[in-house]
């Protein structure tokens, strides 16, 4: 049952490809034989010292290949979309996509999180999710792989995404480089997701498609999973700031939107997800009813999980609070 693979993407079969794709050397950020270990800052997710050495509390996250999964009944494939700066991303399609009955399909934008320096949409949280929801969603999943800081310093995720998903608007008139999209893929109904960081960045995307447009594309809602914005602590902040060094301060508008940007996202629903006990929960408290109060004419809704934290969901996809966001997820798409 396995679909053609496209030409662009990486071929499962060609270990070459894979040993680049995944297996590349990376740029050491961290050098501890420096004679200069003094640290001048230090941040939730790494550690600055005095000669300019960014150190990551986190390994790199493992990465795994795309597959043809006969579990969840749905293949991926990777692509590239630009090699100067580097965005790739993995497309999710289900098995059905190709029965000659099946109509056009849903597709789903998704903007993983990880702090803006952590995580990749080749690692298994965001594989395994995006797999189960393409297969109970019956959409196509698009996760885009965007710049972290250090090695790309914000505003790298917004500009990575923005051209990622452009990419996949440059196949509306079905003559795009990746045939998956040009053949099932229904751009009447387009959604952006994220989660967490990835939230953030899906608020920015809906901003640019209001005010700037996306041509031959009808992006109908927007999905936002415990999503970070300014104002959960001063060192939340501070490190936003820090990742972004070109940032105009507390009141940037990709860290605290303001009302005229939010009357002017270019969807027309927008599923808020919140945890009880997740420190984004006030932020996103306030996103909701900065929303609502905004100006902007679509309908916003908010759902909260009780008894649980951050990002709670990907320890286990099976668990009883998991299965009922992603299914509420899922009905957010197939009730188009």
């Amino acid at each position: 049952m396995a679909l053609p693979l496209s030409p662009h993407s990486t071929n499962t079969k060609n270990p070459s490809s894979l040993l680049l794709l995944y297996f590349k050397p990376k740029l050491q950020i961290k050098n501890m034989a420096s004679s200069d270990s003094e640290i001048a800052k230090e941040f939730r997710f790494f550690r600055v010292y005095k000669d300019g050495r960014v150190e990551l509390f986190e390994p790199d996250c493992e990465k795994i290949p795309p597959s043809d999964d006969p579990t969840t009944g749905v293949r991926s494939i990777d692509v590239v979309i630009s090699s100067e700066p580097p965005v790739s991303a993995r497309i999710f399609i289900p098995y059905e996509a190709q029965n000659p009955n099946q109509n056009k399909l849903p597709l789903l934008f998704y903007v993983r999180g990880g702090g803006f320096c952590r995580q990749s949409a080749f690692g298994p949280r965001y594989h395994n999710f995006c797999s189960v929801f393409s297969a109970q969603a019956n959409a196509i999943v698009v996760s885009v792989e965007y710049g972290n800081f250090p090695d790309r310093p914000i505003p790298a995720c917004y500009e990575d995404s923005w051209a990622a998903l452009n990419w996949v608007a440059s196949h509306a008139s079905g003559n795009g480089p990746e045939p998956w999209l040009n053949d099932h893929a229904d751009f009447g109904k387009v959604l952006i997701g994220g989660a967490s960081a990835g939230g953030n960045i899906a608020h920015t995307l809906a901003f640019r498609v209001g005010t700037i447009g996306l041509p031959c594309v009808k992006l109908v809602r927007v999905i936002m999973v415990h999503q970070f914005f300014g104002g959960t602590s001063p060192e939340e902040d501070a490190t936003w700031l820090y990742m972004c060094p070109t940032n105009a301060g507390l009141q940037d508008p990709r860290l605290k939107p303001p009302a005229e940007d939010l009357a002017r996202l270019g969807c027309e629903r927008v599923l808020i997800f919140v945890a009880e006990k997740d420190f984004l929960k006030p932020v996103a408290m306030n996103y909701y009813e900065d929303l609502k109060k905004s100006g902007w004419k679509g309908t916003v809704e908010l759902l909260e999980t009780h008894g649980e934290g951050h990002s709670f969901y990907f320890d286990n996809l099976k668990c009883e609070k998991a299965v009922e966001l992603i299914n509420k997820f899922v009905s957010f798409i197939t009730q188009l």
